[in-house]
């Protein structure tokens, strides 16, 4: 059987590049079954030892010290300089890839992916044989979007905003190979989708909470970084009108404090779990959710309709920036870099549940609805285009989310 062979290039720096390259292929499977064989490598990690190390000093400065992220961003941005024409570091492994795999499309999702990495693509393959895209999930421009996102050659730039998309051109993407679309979410986030009477139903069989309290969402990335035990205390004051639920990443230790800690505080209604593949169902649950600026999660809380708060505890990320950036100016979404600044802000929520509503109102403002598939086909027409194939597409259906939520304090 012919098929379409993909590359997708990611890494796992914080969670969402893994994830998006991971609901790429659970989409493509979806809509196009055997037709297109999808390979993701984490090619950073597997590539070479210093881009490995670099990765784990990311990870660790995100869950330690996220205030020296912006020296250490200012470094990887000295990768456009070694990959202008080329790839410096890793060349050996991505080559070797690249001839025994023979993709028709490779897909970067991670800045430190493109430049280089897709004029090297075409003299091993040959320019007519094989198309280079890019998927970039920031939200806005300006210091934290990395020059490494701007490979000129590209065949396809899809960007997540309009704002994001306006700076990816500025910066030298040309105009009409640049598009916006959606988050890039896996195809059980858009099926598993609650009406008001299933977020009920939900909190109270699955979650063990109270269906009509403001409910409050404590999230971490996969790595764990987290600052749960300094929100806690602002919540119990409120314990009879407002639950939370818990997540921990891969942080054992935390999940394992925050048990014994719900053991001791029976007043607060609390569901904790540790690595969760359910985030999308959480956030369907929850009024609010306390989040730092990662991309992913929040494009999810925007489709969801589950508003920020922005955990800036320790300093924020350059790439978090961007985010934050685009949510403060759309929304005038709240930042809090210290414990008082949550108790504040939920207290006056309490007081005046009035505020809520329009924070709410503010956030969805934002939030557009896009057909999930359309980026799919079009990356997936463009590889067929260069293997000269034609595919055969399933029919997907997608649900949007309904007005649930929103619970008065």
């Amino acid at each position: 059987m012919e098929q379409v062979r993909i590359l997708v290039l990611t890494s796992s720096t914080g969670g969402g590049h893994d994830a998006r390259a991971e609901a790429f292929a659970d989409w493509c499977f979806q809509l196009y079954r055997h037709g297109v064989d999808v390979r993701i490598e984490q090619m950073l990690e597997r590539s070479s030892v210093v881009n490995r190390g670099g990765v784990h000093l990311y990870n660790w400065i995100q869950r330690r010290v996220p205030f020296l992220h912006g020296i250490y961003y200012a470094i990887v941005e000295l990768l456009a300089v070694l990959n202008r024409r080329t790839v410096s570091l890793g060349r050996g492994y991505y080559v070797d890839a690249l001839r025994e795999y023979r993709p028709h499309l490779i897909l970067s999702v991670h800045d430190c992916l493109n430049r280089g990495y897709f004029p090297l693509a075409r003299r091993i393959l040959a320019p007519d044989r094989v198309r280079c895209v890019t998927y970039c999930g920031e939200f806005s421009g300006g210091w934290g979007y990395s020059v490494n996102w701007i490979e000129p050659t590209v065949d396809r730039y899809y960007s997540r905003t309009p704002t994001a998309r306006d700076f990816a051109v500025r910066k030298g993407i040309p105009a009409d190979r640049c598009l916006v679309r959606g988050h890039l979410m896996a195809p059980r986030a858009h099926r598993e989708v609650f009406d008001a009477a299933g977020v009920a139903r939900f909190r109270e069989q699955d979650l063990g909470l109270k269906a009509d309290r403001l409910t409050v969402f404590l999230a971490t990335g996969g790595n764990g970084a987290n600052n749960h035990f300094a929100l806690l205390p602002a919540l119990i004051k409120h314990s009879d009108r407002v639950q939370a639920i818990v997540i921990c990443g891969r942080d054992k230790d935390t999940h394992h404090a925050l048990v014994r800690w719900r053991a001791q505080h029976p007043e607060l209604r609390l569901y904790i779990e540790g690595y969760s593949d359910q985030v999308h169902r959480l956030m369907q649950a929850s009024d609010v959710i306390v989040t730092r600026g990662g991309t992913t999660t929040c494009a999810k809380a925007l489709h969801f309709r589950c508003p920020i708060i922005f955990n800036a505890f320790g300093g924020i990320m350059p790439q978090e920036r961007l985010t934050w950036k685009f949510f403060r100016n759309g929304a005038q979404s709240a930042k809090i870099e210290q414990a008082g600044d949550f108790a504040d802000l939920l207290s006056g929520w309490v007081r005046a549940p009035e505020r809520f509503d329009a924070y709410r109102r503010a956030f969805l403002s934002l939030r557009y609805a896009e057909d999930p598939t359309l980026l799919i086909d079009e990356i997936v027409q463009l590889a067929a285009d260069a293997a000269n194939l034609s595919l055969r597409r399933w029919p997907f259906e997608a649900l949007e989310p309904g007005p649930a939520g929103g619970s008065r304090p």
